[in-house]
């Protein structure tokens, strides 16, 4: 049994979100003091967090932050505000998936289902391995990028984008495919989610030394081209 942590201070929401995710076998924990969330967190150690933006004392971005400073846990946010500002922001800050309100209790299960099976499946292990392309590599248990002498921190999404783009490396892939690597559909993720975490990539291997490495192409996708020791 999965232990969830839902941090909504609506209380009718929270209680309709409980009963629904609890049908399907999941223990789900509610604070209703919003004052010590952080303190609270580091005692239940979910497994993966529902968390709002709008709460009483600290905001979801700040929780999203602290939470993500401890802890790898998935942290789904679920909030009113749309604007993509507010979804650009809560995936810098570390947020796997974002859900805008008001939302059917299958697309919020879906994105359960989906963050569970990437973190915890049977396939885990195996997605998250360390790889290597000339000098630049990926370190799973860090979450870091390395070049050379080199280390810049990943964001989980950051990571396991980087990683698909190296294992197919000098080959382009296409936008749908990296989604599906990332957030397990497409059907439900905003396409410029996945832009913005690209651009990230980017200035993080620009600032080791490897600018213009990750290349797109209209209609087609990404592309990671390391340029080989003899020529870097």
């Amino acid at each position: 049994m999965h232990r969830l942590m839902l941090i909504e201070d609506d209380g009718q929401l929270s209680e309709l979100i409980s009963e629904h995710l609890g049908r399907y076998g999941y223990e789900v924990h509610a604070p209703t003091d919003f004052r010590n969330i952080v303190a609270e967190f580091t005692a239940v150690q979910p497994d993966l967090v529902l968390l709002d933006i709008n709460l009483p004392y600290y905001d979801g971005y700040f929780l999203c932050r602290s939470i993500r400073q401890q802890s790898k846990v998935p942290i789904i946010i679920i909030s009113a505000r749309s604007s993509e500002m507010d979804q650009i922001m809560a995936i810098e800050l570390g947020a796997d998936y974002y859900i805008t309100k008001p939302f059917t209790f299958e697309i919020l299960h879906s994105k359960v289902k989906a963050a569970i099976r990437r973190t915890y499946g049977e396939y885990a292990g195996q997605e998250n391995a360390n790889v290597s392309v000339e000098s630049l590599s990926v370190d799973n248990h860090t979450l870091s990028v390395n070049f050379k002498d080199q280390k810049l921190d990943l964001s989980k999404n950051e990571f396991k984008l980087l990683k698909k783009l190296m294992e197919q490396h000098h080959t382009y892939i296409s936008r749908e495919s990296l989604m599906e690597e990332v957030w397990d559909t497409v059907t439900f993720v905003d396409d410029n989610t996945l832009t913005v975490n690209m651009t990230r990539i980017k200035q993080k291997l620009a600032s080791l030394g490897l600018p213009n490495v990750i290349t797109s192409k209209r209609g087609v996708g990404y592309m990671l081209s390391v340029p080989g020791e003899s020529n870097g």
